[in-house]
């Protein structure tokens, strides 16, 4: 049920005029709230970014190098200096290296598994068990909630924004598989986090347009326009027994929201779907604070003016206005996925949109004083396999595959020290040495920063309780 207004109710031209009450129940008391900015953080509140890179990078070919190796395991990048003593990248990340003192490398992290969909659901939910039933071809009820809908289950809501958002789109498989890992799974499905549906990508095309586009097998296809859009605020896939293709637009609702105040408010009550949508597009303030376009010229160049800079951007001022986690999947399904043709691709495609957006995103949140209790980590679902590989059927030139055994991760803020590496692998980088990590541990990393308590639960389809925390954080961090 709508909470009860604080004074009373207005009548209906008054909600017309004020350009609808809240889908989300709430009264136009909190439009005020709505509106408010929130340019500084002094009251404890603790926000997370959880870069997700689908499709799995290579530990040796970033973060992990190891320029004594053979040939066949090193690969053909240099690394370079960071400003963290005797911590060396790769040579093509140098904004990374500049800005090392703001985050700490974890080189340790490690799973069971080699295929795409489990270490998505392993990685996303934090759970390096499958559960029973688990279908790498399509989410399922049964399967874990990820990280984000955890969040938006436990988070308080603060300026009437979801305590969790995943943009700019949901990952999908260029076949139209949907990746498992993504849902609420057991909470049941009206508990999915809200999916910002910003990017319109082109589905035969990879990584961050324009300009950065690519293929991975090197394959034609139509250029990419610049379509990073006003968000589509959509109800959770499923509610109510609606499916995933018949999700409502929000911003579809919008043009004729007055109609349907009307008629609601003559009915004497709001659509129970409606109520439990959001609602933030209702008053234009709240729309052009999602609106990458209306953002400021210097913030779009120094993210980077594509796809990968304007989703952090929209992440780091999503977290500034309340938001308690924002995922971010910088880049569609598999953009990360370098069997072959890999070094060219990430020399050229991928690592200059990401480096750069990942250091400013980091270097604004300093600047802004918000680093210090908003967690910024950086992860796939799998590293790479430690000897390069050539596939000649699909690809030109050599690549690495999936390896679960081994990744790096990076982690900055929430109270976390930069300029430390936890964990270390063997000497061609294939399983760890010390201090093994796994995905339980990267997400209670996530969740206490957040500052959920240890004994906090959410509730599955059944009202059966179930513990937030399956492993301990990671330590040496603070």
């Amino acid at each position: 049920m709508r909470p009860p207004l604080r004074h009373p109710a207005p009548g209906r031209r008054q909600m017309l005029q004020a350009g609808g009450i809240s889908l989300l129940g709430l009264g136009l008391s909190h439009l005020e709230g709505l509106r408010a900015a929130a340019p500084a953080r002094k009251n404890g509140r603790r926000s997370a970014i959880f870069i997700f890179l689908s499709g799995g990078l290579g530990q040796h070919d970033s973060f992990d190098m190891k320029p004594e190796a053979p040939a066949d395991i090193r690969g053909e990048f240099k690394p370079i200096a960071t400003r963290t003593p005797g911590l060396q990248i790769c040579e093509h990340l140098p904004r990374l290296a500049a800005c090392s003192n703001l985050w700490s490398v974890v080189r340790s992290v490690t799973h069971s598994t080699n295929d795409h969909s489990a270490g998505h659901l392993m990685m996303l939910t934090g759970r390096g068990k499958l559960p029973v039933g688990f279908s790498g071809n399509k989410p399922q009820d049964g399967d874990w909630p990820s990280i984000a809908a955890v969040a938006n289950a436990v988070l308080p809501r603060f300026n009437n924004l979801p305590p969790a958002v995943v943009l700019p789109e949901r990952l999908i498989h260029n076949s139209g598989r949907i990746i498992p890992g993504q849902f609420a799974g057991q909470m049941g499905r009206q508990r999915d986090p809200w999916f910002l549906e910003a990017s319109k990508f082109e589905p035969k095309a990879y990584g961050a347009y324009p300009a950065y586009e690519f293929d991975h097998q090197q394959r034609k296809f139509a250029p990419v326009r610049s379509r990073f859009e006003i968000p589509d605020l959509s109800l959770p896939e499923a509610v109510d027994g609606l499916r995933l293709d018949q999700r409502l637009n929000l911003l579809g609702l919008v043009d004729d929201q007055r109609r349907n105040l009307d008629q609601a408010a003559t009915a004497g009550g709001m659509d129970l779907l409606r109520q439990k949508a959001v609602s933030l597009l209702v008053d234009p303030q709240v729309r052009r604070a999602f609106d990458i376009n209306t953002m400021p010229r210097a913030d779009r160049d120094r993210y980077g003016d594509n796809a990968f800079g304007w989703s952090c951007l929209m992440a780091a001022r999503l977290v500034e206005a309340g938001v308690g986690l924002v995922q971010v999947n910088l880049g569609n399904n598999e953009t990360w996925d370098t069997h072959g043709n890999a070094f060219p691709h990430l020399k050229d495609k991928l690592y200059p949109p990401a480096d750069r957006a990942l250091a400013a995103l980091l270097v604004d949140l300093s600047e802004r004083g918000l680093l210090e209790d908003t967690l910024v980590t950086v992860a796939g679902e799998f590293g790479r396999t430690p000897k390069v590989t050539r596939l000649p059927e699909h690809y030109k030139l050599a690549g690495r595959d999936h390896w679960g055994a081994a990744q790096s991760i990076l982690l900055a803020g929430g109270g976390l020290r930069g300029g430390r590496v936890i964990g270390s692998t063997d000497k061609n980088g294939a399983y760890p040495s010390t201090d093994p990590q796994t995905p339980e541990n990267f997400a209670a990393t996530i969740y206490e920063s957040l500052g959920i308590p240890k004994d906090a639960h959410w509730q599955d389809a059944q009202n059966r309780p179930n513990f937030v925390y399956h492993g301990d954080p990671i330590r040496g961090l603070a």
